[in-house]
């Protein structure tokens, strides 16, 4: 049984690995490269030196006996490393609002309906994918769980935070590898976002659809790399000298953003217990994790910060600190309890959903975005890619270096296409529901119904928006 002072020296031991990949990533040049952040260098390192490969290694020489068995870390830090992830998953979600001013919907739609639908289509179509997937090879093949079939959207879409966070709902539901397979697929789809999307870059240039893309300096990489994947609109307006500054209240509107989805949640579990559960149906609220309805706590608490006009009061880059500190802690603890025997023992599923999820998300943008977005299609159509293959710095990234003068309006369109996506997918209620519906339901039925919802997009998209 762990104690407060094991989780004490973990969350210490974690600090001195994030300094470790803070510089590992700064004096090795390929990371910066690929603008891996420290967080998933941290993980990596406590990983190698972990059970699943220093403990491995050495018990090939010693027959699973001696000092060095289980890596270097002790049993008790592991326990509260995995842990970690499903408690500050929460933490994250629920400061993705606070302290934004919401613009109204119709404002929102005029400035990023054309991104919302795109990255719609493409979130939508990864569980589409990936439930044709399971239907025709992973499942007659391997055997494998049904629920692998939403591993595509929760990890290249979701990114390491949405895959962590959802370890326990993995685990509930009968799929407990489903937990490390979403991790490694979130690690393939960063590397692969970063290296694909700028081949897509020069792809664009040698066809004539881009300019010759602008270059990022050595400081500008730094930033981009520490940047927060979820941070994109800033609302702290300059010269405000009203702004709130001790983190103890911001770290109150982050625990009440948390308790109002706490509320909601056991609200909602009650409804069902008299309602759909009386009717004879499954309990399916017990199984979403708490983390989206933190966020949507964290939005009816920027509404009332909106309403009464204290919006200015919060110092959002303050907030974002927390999130970003809460989201560099689970990734590292996330990766650092990763069962490499897991994916090795489902290699064959793993690569084919990596394959596939790659493959869909660059028809989307080549074949899609031209026909989706009225004019320079490529700075929008791979701001969507970027992100929907881990991380919205990739989205970023990818801007930069298409419009570094931010003349499309891009980054712009990009910051208010989370307003109306997040919620939903790419780490909200559906990603979150998808795993007890797909157990609950079957593949079939959760396929006809993302197929729909995808189809649905694609149609008003084209009607709406088509060149």
């Amino acid at each position: 049984m762990t104690s407060i002072t094991d989780a004490f020296w973990a969350f210490v031991l974690i600090s001195i690995l994030l300094l470790l990949g803070k510089y590992i990533r700064v004096y090795v040049r390929v990371f910066q490269a690929l603008y891996l952040p420290s967080s998933i260098l941290a993980g990596l390192v406590a990983l190698l030196l972990g059970p699943e490969v220093l403990g491995r290694v050495v018990g090939l020489f010693g027959n699973g006996e001696g000092a060095l068995a289980s890596g270097i870390f002790p049993e008790p830090l592991l326990d509260v490393w995995s842990r970690i992830p499903g408690l500050l998953i929460s933490v994250v979600f629920a400061a993705l609002f606070i302290g934004k001013s919401i613009a109204p919907p119709r404002e929102i739609w005029r400035d990023a309906g054309p991104m919302v639908v795109h990255g719609q289509i493409i979130a939508w179509g990864q569980y589409v994918v990936g439930l044709l997937l399971f239907l025709l090879v992973l499942g007659p093949v391997w055997g494998i769980n049904p629920m692998s079939g939403a591993l595509i959207e929760i990890s290249f879409e979701g990114g390491h935070g949405t895959a962590a966070g959802l370890a326990d709902t993995f685990r509930e539901l009968g799929f407990e590898d489903g937990a490390d397979l979403a991790l490694g697929l979130a690690t393939v789809g960063v590397v692969a976002g970063v290296l694909i999307g700028t081949v897509l870059v020069n792809w664009a240039v040698r066809k004539g659809h881009l300019k010759e893309p602008g270059k990022t300096d050595e400081n500008e990489q730094e930033q981009l790399s520490e940047h927060d994947e979820r941070e994109l609109i800033e609302a702290r307006k300059e010269g405000s000298d009203h702004l709130i500054d001790p983190l103890s209240i911001h770290l109150g509107y982050i625990g009440l953003a948390i308790g109002l989805g706490w509320l909601l949640h056991k609200g909602l579990m009650v409804i069902e217990r008299y309602t759909w559960v009386a009717a004879g149906g499954p309990e399916l609220m017990r199984h979403i994790p708490l983390f989206p309805l933190a966020m949507i706590g964290g939005v009816l608490v920027q509404i009332v910060l909106d309403r009464t006009g204290r919006t200015e009061k919060i110092d959002r880059q303050l907030v974002n600190r927390v999130s970003g500190t809460a989201l560099d802690l689970l990734i590292v603890s996330a990766l650092a309890t990763l069962s490499l025997a897991a994916i090795g023992t489902h290699i064959g599923p793993f690569a084919l959903l990596a394959l596939a999820g790659i493959v869909w998300n660059i028809l989307m943008f080549v074949l899609l975005a031209p026909r989706i977005f009225e004019k320079d299609w490529v700075p929008y159509g791979l701001a969507n890619f970027g992100q929907c293959m881990g991380m919205t710095v990739i989205g970023l990234l990818l801007i930069r270096m298409t419009d570094p003068d931010n003349r499309t309006g891009a980054m712009h369109s990009f910051g208010y296409k989370q307003l109306l996506f997040e919620p939903v997918v790419g780490g909200g209620l559906f990603t979150a529901a998808s795993l007890p519906l797909i157990a609950q339901f079957g593949p079939v039925p959760i396929l006809i119904l993302v197929t729909t919802i995808m189809a649905a997009w694609a149609i008003f998209g084209f009607l709406k928006f088509r060149r």
